[in-house]
């Protein structure tokens, strides 16, 4: 048989309905102990003979017997089990049977993770998992999405959710969901309830996702390679007005200012007349943008024995910006190894190497967007110009920094392994007692180097190194006990862990050189130098209980406590203890549901309470520390010695997130019909906060903990088989998942804090601003009418609410007028297959947000100056217009900052692929082939007005959350075209 040896009979094995190929199904000779299992592309081989009988065996599908024929390979489907539910599922220091699960643990789609072309796992877990919202703020390529996991539960510590990958922390190591390959990935688990996360501690209050990588499975050697390659483009161009709209915009603006134009006009500046003369103009949103470039390449090896088994992957990323200069490229390699070295010893890695390069001078697109379009690019010597619009200086060549080379590197070396050992096979009495050691190493040292000189018009030079690096170290100690008494189940997780942080940087600048040829290879050489360098260390150690017990697949509860101590607080408060109990009931089992056997298949209902915390502040800010500065004193310097500005606080302890859960699980008509709703609510207090304290005190600001905050909310998921024939299936998956996050207490004092915007009883966002009623016309000018109300307004300006009725417009007629987080996010996959074709469309919606619109109130005064987008418009005499205001500098005195709707809905996802028939793939000599071509962010609707609702979008000269407006960005839509071969 195709060159087998005498007596091997070989075969693949598939899911019936879907298709898809089944790894790890172990395939047994009956009535033997022979035995095989299925490899990472659902093949296998066994020592049998014509005749016998094969069992097939695999958690959540029903066994199968089939009797070995003659003449070619089996092809096996397996129907899934009527108790699908029996699958194991990653809950957190081990796994469980789902239909055990007491806690809210949602999996993300197995296809969102091997069918969607994705830079990294957020992208794929976006839309596709309720009440995980997975925010795409920045395209910039390497930019890693961001995470909320049912709300926020902080004023200002960490929000973003605990991410461990093969049981060792990513998260607080100073990695990035970048350095995890999607294509290494096996599977995500989210865990959302105080039940799940608590297991976790200190980390778990703001959820917690688990990251399985794969791993060898026995058999042979299996190669396979995935690639893509595509395109990206902007998926909305804020397009600028064009050279005729722009110079009516000047002459209104010297009109309403009473300002002249250059050389009686109608450009405003010197660079623009040459160009109006000639009648030249420019595209400087061209000139900035290009067409996107992206490829990705994987390669993966995975086999082994029954006693050692490897899988080993290289990764390669490279992608061009859609804006000149924004580069990327990723490489990574991942070795994961099992051996059984004894009958009792196991011990593997899962070590990988990631290095990201972002170099190059970058183009800034919100200079571009600025632009006249008569705005002089080249000097005469075909240099670029400094303010193309000069003697307007306001706006700088927005191509200028591509002139530079800065380098921008990032590696991550994570060097992880475990040891486990079974005392069941060292002594029968002791089965089900293991131990387990896990040891993680990570290694992560990040340098930029800059350099500026005459090509940016910096005549003397400035150059600029920075070092940062950070070394963890992780050591946990996990014993588990598992076992069956009869109609009783019982198992016991005990952990003790340990970790260290050593975080230091330094940084380097140098000023003023006699050349640019050194750059920043030569700092010395600069007539001013500075150094300065920062470091810390960070420690905690951790021990865990729990103990999930189970009666006849019927009743299940688990008890949790947790324990940590960690360096970050005050030395009165270095513990917390974070307990949590939960209980389940699968109600599908009782007696009395027998008769419903055939529409119920699967109900359970689950309740869980537990406390979570958050120490998500600076490793030092607990401390009294002291900063040293030179001081002048009898000619001399000498070193001076002072408190900062933070005062210590010996009493700071942890957040703590207490919080019930209580959802459902449902299947029905053997599954066709799948689900689950949660429904919860969380109390946070003793909350993170910078107080500010009396000058008299000698002291600005103390951390101290204060404040309550509180969230509840809803998740509904649903899975249905619309339709399954034997060419043609077609199923839906829809999410959804409402969150309301309220503010109880922030001070104590039952008062708002009007400068961070906290209102007690409103979220956390909101938008606080005045009323926009309109724009006042000159007829109600003329009329008096903003007497009383507003009496600096003039015609043009925007008209806002006097809502305190005291006949001025202030401060007392801000109102609460939306909110930043969505209100409510849903979304629908439908996924259709035909024979060996599959197309899956998704589409996801954000409901109820608002953001201040920076397109809009960032303009301010220079809406006379600037190419300001083309769909913003502005009042004049003749328009009236009762929506925009005019270009007078005055038309917004008060600093409304135009808050609009940043709802949408957005076809965020289509695949289409084909799986070439097996034998057709076996005569080309290849394991599997699978083609595809897919499209992201394909279109959006929505009512905002800018590049898109969900980028970021940072006005001139500002900086948001750490990001300045050189980092602006629009939303990209991709194309890609792929390949899947498996050896």
């Amino acid at each position: 048989m195709y060159g087998l040896a005498q007596g091997q009979i070989r075969g693949a094995v598939k899911d019936a309905s879907t298709k898809e190929v089944l790894p790890g199904v172990t395939v047994t000779l009956k009535g033997s102990t022979t035995k095989s299992q299925t490899n990472a592309e659902g093949k296998f081989v066994v020592n049998a003979q014509e005749g016998q009988v094969l069992v097939f065996t695999f958690i959540g599908y029903s066994d199968r017997e089939v009797t070995i024929g003659t003449g070619k390979d089996l092809d096996v489907r397996l129907e899934p089990a009527f108790n699908a539910l029996e699958e194991l599922v990653v809950v957190g220091y081990g796994s469980q049977r789902r239909s055990d699960i007491t806690g809210s643990v949602a999996s993300v789609p197995k296809e969102r993770l091997s069918k969607i072309p994705v830079n990294n796992v957020m992208q794929a877990i976006q839309g596709a998992v309720a009440n995980v919202n997975i925010s795409q703020a920045s395209s910039v390529p390497g930019d890693a999405p961001s995470a909320l996991i049912r709300g926020r539960n902080s004023f200002s510590a960490g929000t973003g959710p605990y991410i461990v990958v093969d049981g060792i922390p990513l998260s607080k190591t100073d990695g990035s969901v970048n350095d995890i390959n999607p294509n290494d990935i096996e599977s995500v688990e989210i865990l959302k309830d105080p039940s799940a996360v608590a297991i976790y501690g200190v980390n778990g209050s703001n959820g917690v996702i688990l990251i399985t990588t794969k791993r060898g499975t026995t058999g042979k050697p299996t190669i396979r390679y995935s690639g893509y390659g595509g395109v990206e483009e902007a998926a909305h161009i804020l397009e600028p007005v064009s050279g005729e709209e722009l110079l009516e915009r000047y002459a209104e603006y010297a009109r309403i200012t009473n300002t002249s134009l250059y050389n009686g006009g109608p450009v405003r500046n010197e660079f623009e007349w040459d160009n109006y003369q000639n009648g030249t103009t420019t595209d400087w949103l061209d000139a900035v943008m290009q067409t996107g470039v992206i490829q990705n390449h994987n390669i993966g090896l995975s086999g082994g024995s029954e006693n050692a088994r490897y899988f080993i992957s290289t990764d390669y990323l490279n992608q061009k910006g859609i804006i000149k200069g924004y580069n990327y490229k990723r490489y990574s390699f991942r070795a994961n190894t099992d051996f059984n070295t004894t009958k009792y010893l196991t011990v593997g890695t899962s070590a990988f190497i990631v290095a990201h390069d972002r170099d190059g001078g970058r183009a800034n697109l919100m200079q571009a967007a600025a632009m006249s379009p008569y705005a002089r690019m080249y000097n005469d010597n075909g240099t670029l110009t400094q303010f193309p619009m000069y003697s307007e200086q306001l706006w700088s060549n927005p191509l200028l920094p591509t002139t530079l080379d800065p380098e921008r590197r990032e590696f991550n070396v994570s060097l992880n392994g475990y040891a486990e050992a079974d005392f069941g096979n060292i002594w029968a009495p002791l089965a089900g007692l293991k131990y387990k050691f896990n040891g993680g190493y990570s290694f992560i040292p990040k340098r930029t180097n800059e350099y500026e000189g005459e090509s940016v018009y910096n005549f003397a030079g400035l150059g600029r190194i920075t070092n940062r690096e950070s070394q963890t170290y992780t050591i946990e100690n996990i014993l588990t006990y598992a076992k069956d008494f009869g109609l009783h189940r019982i198992d016991f997780t005990g952990l003790y862990a340990a970790k260290s942080k050593y975080y230091q940087e330094a940084i380097a600048t140098g000023e003023v050189f006699p050349n640019d040829a050194l750059g920043w290879g030569n700092l010395g050489g600069a007539s001013t130098q500075k150094v300065s360098s920062f470091a810390d260390l960070y420690r905690s150690v951790s021990q865990m209980a729990r103990v999930n017990y189970g009666y006849d697949s019927r009743y299940m509860l688990t008890l949790t406590v947790r324990r940590d101590a960690a360096s970050i607080f005050g030395d009165n408060h270095k513990y917390g203890t974070f307990p949590s109990a939960a209980v389940a009931w699968n109600i599908h089992n009782e007696s009395f549901m027998a008769n419903t056997k055939d529409v119920v298949s699967n109900l359970k209902w689950r309740i869980s309470y537990g406390v979570s915390g958050n120490e998500g502040i600076g490793i030092y800010d607990a401390l009294f520390l002291m900063n040293s500065n030179p001081l002048a004193m009898n000619g001399l310097s000498n070193a001076a010695i002072r408190y900062r500005v933070r005062m210590g606080n010996a009493d700071l302890r942890w957040e703590k997130t207490a919080g019930f859960n209580t959802g459902v699980d449902f299947g029905f008509w053997n599954n066709r019909i799948t689900g689950t709703v949660d429904f919860y609510k969380t109390r946070t207090q003793d909350m993170l906060l910078s107080q500010n304290l009396p000058r008299l005190t000698g002291f600005q600001n103390v951390f101290t903990n204060l404040g309550k905050l509180e969230n509840a909310g809803i998740d509904v998921m649903l899975n249905t088989k619309n339709m399954s024939k034997e060419n043609f299936t077609w199923s839906t998956t829809f999410v959804f998942a409402h969150n309301k996050n309220k503010i109880v207490d922030i001070y104590g004092d039952g008062k708002d804090d009007l400068g961070n915007r906290w209102f007690i009883g409103q979220p956390v966002g909101v938008i606080f601003d005045y009323t926009k009623v309109g724009i006042w016309q000159e007829d109600e000018i003329d009329a008096g009418v903003h007497k009383g109300w507003d009496e600096q307004a003039e015609a043009g300006a925007v008209k806002l609410a006097d809502l305190s009725g005291d006949g001025i417009i202030n401060n007392d007629d801000r109102s609460i007028l939306g909110q930043t987080a969505p209100k409510w996010t849903g979304g629908i996959t439908n996924t259709f297959t035909y024979k060996a074709f599959s197309l899956n469309i998704f589409i996801n919606t954000v409901q109820g947000a608002m953001r201040n619109n920076a397109q809009i109130g960032g303009a301010s005064d220079e809406m006379g100056r600037r190419s300001t987008p083309a769909e913003l418009g502005y009042w004049t005499r003749e328009n009236q217009s009762n929506e925009w205001r005019s270009l007078s500098n005055r038309s917004n005195i008060y600093g409304y900052a135009f808050p609009s709707n940043a709802s949408f809905t957005r076809l965020k996802d289509v695949t289409f692929s084909y799986n070439l028939p097996q034998s057709a793939a076996g005569r080309i000599g290849v394991g599997g082939v699978t083609l595809y071509a897919s499209g992201r962010n394909l279109y959006t609707w929505t009512n905002w007005l800018g590049w898109d609702p969900e980028a970021r979008d940072v006005p001139r000269g500002n900086t948001v959350d750490g990001v300045n407006d050189q980092l602006n960005y629009p939303m990209v839509r991709t194309y890609v075209f792929g390949l899947n071969l498996t050896f």
